[in-house]
């Protein structure tokens, strides 16, 4: 029974320490604890609040660089686009010229064939006129090999200058 009824002055002995533990920790240790525990927990909030900031502004630059990806985005299709019609303009000014060249150059080859053509018909007449000569002067010839043809011929001829 001793354990459940504590004796007197141990009971003042121990609260008399007690309260000296009491006092000294108050005097010398609980203020140390007290300004580490609040300096600790001012750290904490410090960190958080320092977190939720970095947490706001990754937010807001994942936003502007979202921003400036659409934006980039715009400006290279706009670059795309510029640079699809431009090759298309090449391409129809290219075909364009093309054609033009195309026109210049059959305009010219016909002209060059008509030139020809022209240089091959006459230089035919001139072949032709000498060959009626030649056959003409043969055919005389040959008609007026006798004197009497000869004789009939100009007076035929005669008669003819004297009727004009």
């Amino acid at each position: 029974m001793d354990l459940i009824l504590p004796d007197y002055g141990l009971l003042f002995w121990t609260g008399l320490v007690f309260l000296l533990l009491l006092f000294v920790l108050a005097k010398f240790a609980w203020k140390p604890i007290l300004k580490a525990v609040n300096d600790r927990e001012k750290n904490i909030a410090d960190s958080l609040e320092l977190a939720e900031k970095t947490k706001a502004e990754m937010q807001a630059l994942q936003a502007e660089n979202e921003k400036l990806l659409k934006e980039a985005r715009a400006e290279r299709d706009k670059i795309m686009k510029e640079a699809h019609e431009t090759a298309s303009k090449m391409v129809e000014e290219s075909k364009e010229n093309a054609k033009k060249e195309a026109a210049k150059i059959i305009e010219s080859a016909n002209q060059a064939i008509e030139m020809e053509k022209a240089a091959a018909i006459s230089e035919l007449k001139a072949h032709v006129a000498v060959l009626s000569v030649e056959i003409a002067e043969k055919v005389i010839r040959k008609e007026l090999a006798s004197d009497d043809k000869q004789k009939e011929l100009a007076s035929k001829l005669a008669e003819d200058i004297n009727l004009n």
